[in-house]
C-alpha cells in the first residue's frame, strides 16, 4: 500500500474526528504533520474500539489484535493507519510502547473502572491522554526531550481533565462517571440529579486542569517554532473550552460544550503569530 496513501487516510480521519486537534496539527510542515495524522488516527480506532456497542469481551478481543499490530507495525500492510504509522516511525522517535498504555487505560473504560480519589483517576488521564503527548512530541523537533517527555505529559492530563468536564452528561448516558467519588461527595453533588452545587464542582475541577495546563505548557520553550505553533493552538482552544465551561458550569448538564470553527481558527493564527521568529 502507497504510504501517501495511507497519510492522507489518517489526515482525513483526524480532520473530520479529532478537529480540536487539527488546528494545531495543520501548523506543521508536511512530514511531521502526516506522522501526527497517523499516531492520532489509531488513537482514535482504539477510542472508538472502547467507546463501541460491542460486548466486553469482543472490545477486549480487538484492543488485543491492536496490540499484536503495533508489535510488528511493518507487517501490517494492508491497514493504512499501520502503514502511515510504521513509515513516520522510520522518520521519527515516536515511542510506540506509549500505544500500549493508551490501550491499558481504554481497557480501563471497558471494565468500568470508577474512581474514589484524584490518584486513582491521574493513572487513566496518563495512559489515555499522556501517552498521546509523549507519543506526539516524538514528531516534533524538541530539545530536553527526557523533561519535554515530562511536560508532554501533564498536558496531555490537562486535556483529559478538560475533556471529563466537557463530556459529563454524554458519560453519565453511556454509565460511566470519571470525577473523583471524593469530589462528588465534598460538593455534595449527585449527578443523576444534579442542583446548584455542580457550579462549585465544576470550578474546583477547573482550576485542577489549569494547574495542570500550567505544568504543560513549559514544553513550549523546548520545542521549534512550528511544533511550539501546534502545541500552543491545541492548548489554546481547550484552555477557552475550560473557560466557557468555568464562565458556565450548567452547560456541562446540556450537551457537549463546543467552541465555533471561527474560534478555534483565530486560536490557531494567534499561536502562529506568538512564535514567529
Amino acid at each position: 500500500m502507497n504510504s501517501d496513501w495511507a497519510y492522507a487516510y489518517c489526515q482525513d480521519i483526524t480532520r473530520h474526528e479529532a478537529a480540536n486537534f487539527y488546528y494545531g496539527i495543520r501548523l506543521l510542515p508536511k512530514e511531521r504533520r502526516g506522522a501526527l495524522c497517523a499516531i492520532y488516527a489509531l488513537a482514535r480506532r482504539v477510542d472508538d474500539i472502547g467507546d463501541g456497542p460491542a460486548p466486553r469481551e469482543e472490545k477486549i478481543r480487538r484492543l488485543d489484535e491492536e496490540r499484536r499490530k503495533l508489535e510488528s507495525i511493518d507487517t501490517a500492510y494492508d491497514d493504512p493507519v499501520f502503514v502511515a504509522l510504521a513509515h513516520a516511525v522510520l522518520r521519527f522517535p515516536i515511542p510506540v510502547d506509549a500505544f500500549g498504555e493508551l490501550i491499558d487505560g481504554v481497557e480501563m473504560d471497558v471494565a468500568g473502572t470508577h474512581y474514589a480519589t484524584f490518584a486513582d483517576l491521574l493513572p487513566y488521564c496518563r495512559r489515555v491522554a499522556g501517552a498521546i503527548g509523549r507519543l506526539s512530541l516524538g514528531v516534533f523537533e524538541a530539545r530536553e526531550r527526557e523533561t519535554a517527555s515530562v511536560y508532554a505529559d501533564d498536558l496531555g492530563v490537562a486535556f483529559q481533565l478538560t475533556n471529563i468536564l466537557r463530556d459529563i452528561r454524554e458519560d453519565l448516558q453511556n454509565g460511566r462517571v470519571y470525577l473523583p467519588a471524593e469530589d462528588l461527595e465534598r460538593f455534595g453533588c449527585d449527578l443523576s440529579a444534579p442542583d446548584d452545587r455542580i457550579v462549585d464542582l465544576v470550578r474546583f475541577e477547573a482550576d485542577r486542569a489549569r494547574a495542570w495546563f500550567e505544568s504543560g505548557l513549559r514544553l513550549l520553550p523546548l520545542l521549534d517554532r512550528q511544533s511550539a505553533a501546534c502545541v500552543g493552538a491545541m492548548a489554546g482552544i481547550y484552555r477557552r473550552l475550560l473557560g466557557r465551561i468555568e464562565r458556565r458550569p450548567d452547560l456541562v448538564l446540556r450537551g457537549r460544550v463546543s467552541l465555533p470553527s471561527w474560534e478555534k481558527g483565530w486560536v490557531a493564527v494567534r499561536s502562529l503569530a506568538a512564535v514567529a521568529p
